[in-house]
């Protein structure tokens, strides 16, 4: 992904974070390591290239680590790191500022989404 020169405090979060699945990845993740194959089940959506791709980023900005057993067959989890778990205050007010931008727009919502049912249980 590009990275844009930072310009403000505002731009360097939406640079950390800047791919369509990166804050979906470090939600999953805080609560326990996860395996590669425990997060395409998670995120059924996405694809093995764009997961590692941002699995890499994630990892290069420090937000989560990687961790390779030497076993076979190869298992690799993954984890966030302190400073990941800094953003995810941050996560939490995104996403109750998303629910209640949902609840008032239901038709921007994907109609395959699990958060269909769960708003109109909020409402």
């Amino acid at each position: 992904m590009k990275k844009y020169p930072v310009r403000c405090p505002v731009t360097a979060y939406l640079r950390i974070i800047d791919g369509h699945w990166k804050p979906l990845l470090l939600w999953y993740l805080q609560t326990k390591p996860l395996r590669f194959k425990d997060i395409l089940s998670l995120i059924p959506d996405i694809s093995t290239r764009v997961l590692t791709e941002q699995l890499n980023e994630l990892e290069e900005d420090k937000l989560i680590s990687r961790r390779a057993y030497n076993e076979t067959p190869p298992r690799v989890e993954y984890t966030l790191t302190d400073y990941g778990r800094t953003l995810i205050p941050c996560l939490a007010t995104l996403r109750e500022w998303g629910l209640q931008f949902l609840k008032e727009n239901k038709h921007t919502l994907h109609p395959d989404s699990e958060w269909n049912q769960k708003i109109l249980e909020v409402l």
